[in-house]
């Protein structure tokens, strides 16, 4: 295995890693943390609730121990649509078969398949696409009875195995975003510090709108992202970034409901629209899939990486290769290796992002916005900004600046959920007394971390006065003693 990197990496793209049972060990999530993870990602679609409290609580004490700041992501996993039980679990089909699905559970034949969605009658539509199996087999309704029972039609396909998902890139499907399940994981989470909550199989902004209320009621401070899995998210796109917290391009879904050809184009909009908009966005699925098994990635694998970070995003995933795959560790020390070289060649894509004047954060924005463009102009070896609740970390990363963000807080929650933040970096500061001895004191620790020395030039940022915890209000351009 190669050698593990310190902790505290130096690449801006974050890594996501998700935990499964290669992985949830205590010592392959330090392992994980030294190799450069910067957010862990609990996939409600497996394991009980105890297994998932026993990774939440190796976490916290990885963060305690090295004096990091790894965020936790929570996945819920969303309506699953499935095909039942099949006898023999094989069913052999042919083009121009007819099958029936039905809503009452059944050991599958020609006659009669079980689906596990209840509206399906009601919602399709005769010509309508449905997807088996991530697409392996394509089927058309021929007709529905609007209760319980649709004749389809084999377009393509020969077997039918077995509780294989089902994808419907035509329908408009009635079913909520938060399933039954969903709300009971929640309740779990909501208990947890946990920094981030993704919503799957999202529509449109009302279940986004929907789980933050959910989230609030708890007093609890996770911020939510949506997974983009349906051509209905790309559809409503602008509306689900705007009322969401973070993005994540679910390429794996998405990629059987659209024609594949065109997940590039989408993941590149996507980025450069959340990029505008001030909100992190993850690109996840297949990115290093080979190794799950063998010990470097595909040339394909290693361009697929770059281009995301050449894109701009936030942030890479790490599903199946950290959660089940041979080596973890090594597989995010790769996606390390890739990312640090694809930085040196990265330059801002399209326009950069422009305060709006109609905006109650205005003023705050021009400085967000100004402080990095200021730092480049002058050559600054960092950018300083104190944050509550996030807002000044998000609005600088998304300048996509040169130099690295250094932001301090007194919220630990808060640092943790910036570790999936491009770019920056994060500390915990409690000693707020004036404005003068708090930029002293913080120019001072990135001196004594070896960040900038004597003659560099930084750029702070914070609000005065600093007791009030206003939004950023202030800059000032610092040359270090």
């Amino acid at each position: 295995m190669a050698a593990l990197i310190p902790i505290n990496n130096n690449q801006k793209t974050k890594i996501i890693a998700t935990i499964g049972p290669a992985s949830s060990s205590k010592e392959v999530l330090t392992d994980l943390v030294k190799a450069g993870v910067n957010v862990f990602r609990l996939n409600f679609s497996h394991g009980s609730h105890d297994q998932h409290q026993q990774v939440i609580d190796h976490i916290l004490h990885i963060n305690k121990t090295f004096n990091v700041h790894v965020g936790i992501l929570a996945d819920l996993q969303g309506p699953k649509l499935r095909v039942g039980k099949i006898e023999n679990d094989a069913l052999e089909i042919q083009p121009g078969d007819i099958l029936t699905f039905v809503n009452e559970p059944c050991i599958g034949t020609k006659e009669k398949i079980y689906m596990s969605y209840d509206h399906f009658a009601q919602d399709v539509k005769p010509g309508e696409k449905v997807l088996v199996d991530d697409g392996k087999i394509v089927l058309e309704v021929v007709s529905s009875n609007n209760k319980d029972e649709v004749k389809l039609k084999v377009v393509f396909g020969s077997t039918l195995s077995s509780n294989k998902g089902v994808n419907l890139p035509d329908t408009k499907v009635s079913q909520p975003s938060l399933t039954p399940k969903d709300i009971e994981d929640l309740d779990y989470i909501l208990t947890q510090p946990v920094n981030w909550i993704a919503l799957s199989f999202v529509r449109q902004a009302k279940d986004i709108k929907d789980l933050i209320k959910r989230i609030q009621a708890k007093n609890h401070f996770a911020k939510v992202i949506a997974k983009i899995e349906k051509p209905e998210a790309i559809r409503n796109i602008k509306e689900i970034i705007k009322a969401s917290d973070g993005i994540m391009i679910a390429r794996g879904d998405l990629g059987v409901e659209f024609p594949i050809e065109k997940l590039p184009g989408i993941q590149k909009m996507i980025i450069q629209r959340c990029i505008q908009k001030s909100k992190p966005v993850i690109v996840a699925t297949q990115m290093m899939e080979s190794m799950m098994v063998n010990p470097s990635p595909t040339r394909a694998e290693v361009t697929d990486v770059a281009n995301a970070v050449l894109d701009g995003t936030d942030a890479v995933m790490l599903s199946g290769e950290t959660s089940v795959g041979a080596h973890p560790p090594l597989v995010v020390d790769a996606m390390r290796r890739i990312i640090t070289e694809a930085e040196r060649h990265y330059h801002m894509q399209g326009k950069r992002a422009n305060p709006d004047p109609e905006s109650e954060t205005f003023l705050s924005d021009v400085l967000c916005l100004g402080a990095p463009r200021i730092a480049e102009e002058v050559n600054a070896k960092a950018i300083l900004g104190l944050t509550v609740n996030g807002y000044t970390a998000f609005r600088m990363s998304s300048y996509r600046p040169k130099p690295k963000i250094h932001i301090f807080s007194d919220k630990p929650h808060m640092l943790n959920t910036l570790s999936l933040v491009w770019g920056v970096r994060c500390y915990l500061y409690t000693k707020f007394t004036t404005t003068d001895e708090t930029f002293e004191d913080l120019n001072q620790i990135l001196k004594d971390e070896g960040v900038v020395k004597a003659g560099d030039i930084v750029i702070n940022t914070g609000s005065m006065p600093l007791y009030k915890k206003f939004r950023t209000n202030m800059l000032k351009i610092t040359v270090v003693e």
